[in-house]
């Protein structure tokens, strides 16, 4: 079963038990892969689809780390209610020993040994970690590990 329709399905149970958070944060996620289909007139990949998630899990992030600066507790409750509902259909995130292991990979698949062929490196490493890890922490890891 593909995610957009785990979470077609997903939308509709909410509505059926009345769970307005899970029915409320179904639907913008929906709404920003339906508008993405749209941008790209073509039916999303499930890599793009789990993009799309991240982006989103990392906006609420964002709420969060805003809400607490002015003190509205009730914005941050709700958003790192939306967060966990999230969570569930992204992957299990990649340990630090995982991202590690696939990143001395993608640097000796490309023969990298300087910083200035981090491009490379993160051009063959994203799409193996794509809604596993964030782009930040693979990035500092790849630079970590050619500066090394």
């Amino acid at each position: 079963m593909s995610l957009k329709i785990k979470l077609e399905d997903d939308l509709k149970q909410a509505m059926r038990d009345g769970d307005d958070l899970k029915k409320r944060t179904l639907r913008l996620c929906l709404t920003a892969i339906k508008l993405a289909e749209v941008e790209k007139r073509d039916t999303l990949e499930e890599g793009t689809i789990l993009s799309i998630l991240q982006k989103q899990v990392k906006s609420r992030q964002e709420t969060i780390d805003e809400a607490q600066g002015i003190g509205r507790d009730d914005l941050v409750q709700g958003a790192q209610a939306e967060i966990e509902i999230l969570y569930a259909y992204l992957p299990q995130p990649l340990t630090q020993e995982e991202l590690l292991d696939l990143v001395k990979e993608a640097i000796a698949e490309v023969d990298a040994s300087e910083s200035q062929d981090m491009g490379k490196v993160m051009k063959v490493l994203m799409p193996r970690v794509q809604g596993r890890a964030d782009g930040k922490v693979a990035s500092a890891a790849v630079r970590e590990q050619l500066a090394s």
